[in-house]
């Protein structure tokens, strides 16, 4: 009996093991997991971002859009690599831990063996009792129960020799495991972040070398009034106007400058409108989908 319950202590042990590793085991594999579907939400959202990027650089002037489309070229490449980060994980992480919840199971079903042994020898040794104290003249009866509570001995302790042959694989087999997954992933992680602060570096060279001058020239150039600009001349002092003053050629550019006033203030007008508008924009959500080329 001392043995049984030496073996139960041994056993007890076992089992804690085994829960700790399907405790903790089942929570990093559905963290890392919801870490990678996480990843590939993000690599979507910035495919999306890179596509309006695109969008608004066709829209703007030479030099802007060369220089907004080099950085939406870049922002693709870290994507790239943010794909190439998201399959390494499902591979090195994800599905490694996934094994374990087989493993677990046939383990188990190691412990469930040996406690159907230990059962039946502890039924076997009640028997041998109970008879010993009813009949104890019956020889016959009392060495067939020894008999069979030695054959249950014997099947116990095989069983024990096999449950500890297996939790110490499982022990060694989860140690070297638990240290590889996780070594894997911090080189994922390392090599995606240097892959990406390179070409982040990049993207921001092209956009600190934009010529924003260049652009500015540009604009003024095509939004110049042909009939002529302000000039500032210096405190007034006669009561009516110059001959020499813009205003002052006849009483037809006083409609003229009308006209010119309403229309920056309808433009003003229209530009709060727009504001209005954008700033009641929703943002819809992507959903996660394959990789895509621009």
């Amino acid at each position: 009996m001392n043995l049984i319950l030496s073996r139960d202590g041994q056993v007890k042990l076992m089992e804690n093991v085994v829960t700790n590793a399907e405790t903790y085991f089942g929570k990093f594999c559905t963290l890392m997991a919801a870490y990678t579907r996480k990843t590939a939400k993000l690599r979507d959202k910035s495919d999306l971002l890179v596509k309006q990027l695109i969008n608004y650089a066709n829209t703007e002037n030479p030099e802007l859009r060369t220089a907004v489309k080099n950085f939406a070229e870049e922002l693709a490449k870290v994507q790239d690599y943010r794909q190439a980060e998201v399959e390494r994980l499902e591979t090195k992480v994800v599905q490694p831990l996934k094994v374990y919840g087989a493993l677990i199971k046939q383990t188990r079903a190691e412990i469930k063996k040996f406690n159907s042994a230990r059962n039946h020898e502890i039924k076997q040794l009640e028997k041998l009792e109970k008879l010993r104290q009813k009949s104890p003249s019956d020889r016959h009866m009392i060495s067939q129960a020894e008999s069979n509570v030695h054959r249950a001995s014997v099947d116990a302790s095989r069983t024990t020799q096999q449950l500890e042959e297996t939790i110490d694989e499982f022990q060694k087999q989860k140690l070297k495991d638990i240290q590889k997954i996780f070594m894997d992933f911090v080189t994922i992680e390392m090599v995606f972040h240097a892959k990406a602060l390179e070409v982040y570096s990049c993207a921001f060279q092209n956009l600190e070398n934009y010529d924003l001058e260049k652009d500015l020239e540009d604009f003024r150039a095509k939004t110049h009034i042909g009939s002529g600009t302000f000039r500032e001349s210096g405190p007034l002092t006669a009561t009516h106007p110059s001959s020499s003053l813009p205003w002052s050629t006849g009483t037809q550019s006083v409609p003229s400058m009308l006209q010119k006033l309403t229309l920056v203030e309808s433009n003003d007008e229209s530009e709060e409108n727009q504001l209005e508008n954008f700033g009641s924009l929703e943002y819809p959500h992507s959903q996660p989908g394959a990789r895509k080329t621009y």
